[in-house]
């Protein structure tokens, strides 16, 4: 048993136990820097303040515990993706605001006033029998000449061709 005991001490006594202890503890430091070093990158994607990403630095600072903090209260999004998504959100309320109208039937681009699609000849709405103004589906009285709209606005659609079958 004690040749056992002799031989530990041997062994952490020799260079070579040094060397491996010492490449060990440096490459410990190098792993604490490099996560360090990746949560002030991940908090400068994420984060706008620059207070609040020398904040999140200092707490990667700390060995191992810091960056698992980190990673609990981070953003969830890139800012990146924060501007992309609230840039697709203005293009698309300003595509609605547009409100560019088109022909159930054949597509073609109509305008609000238009009683009939100029192309394929759909009734798109009804005329108000007074003023002839062309009047909404839903709408029970003309606005334009106070005239009360006498039946529901209904849209007309052309027969749809027929396509036969390859038989």
């Amino acid at each position: 048993m004690n040749d056992f005991f002799e031989g530990l001490r041997d062994f952490f006594g020799s260079d070579a136990w040094n060397v491996a202890r010492n490449l060990g503890l440096f490459f410990l430091v190098v792993f604490w820097l490099a996560l360090a070093y990746w949560v002030f990158k991940d908090a400068r994607r994420r984060i706008e303040d620059p207070w609040l990403i020398a904040v999140a630095t200092i707490l990667g600072l700390i060995p191992i515990l810091g960056a698992l903090i980190y990673m609990l209260f981070r953003p969830p999004e890139y800012l990146e993706d924060v501007r992309e998504r609230e840039l697709e959100i203005k293009a698309m309320e300003e595509r609605l605001a547009r409100r560019e109208l088109h022909c159930p039937v054949c597509r073609a681009h109509v305008e609000d006033t238009f009683l009939v699609c100029p192309v394929c000849t759909t009734k798109l709405r009804q005329a108000c029998v007074n003023c002839k103004a062309p009047l909404e589906t839903l709408w029970q009285v003309c606005p334009y000449c106070e005239t009360p709209v006498e039946t529901p606005t209904t849209i007309e659609f052309p027969p749809a061709p027929r396509r036969e079958r390859p038989g």
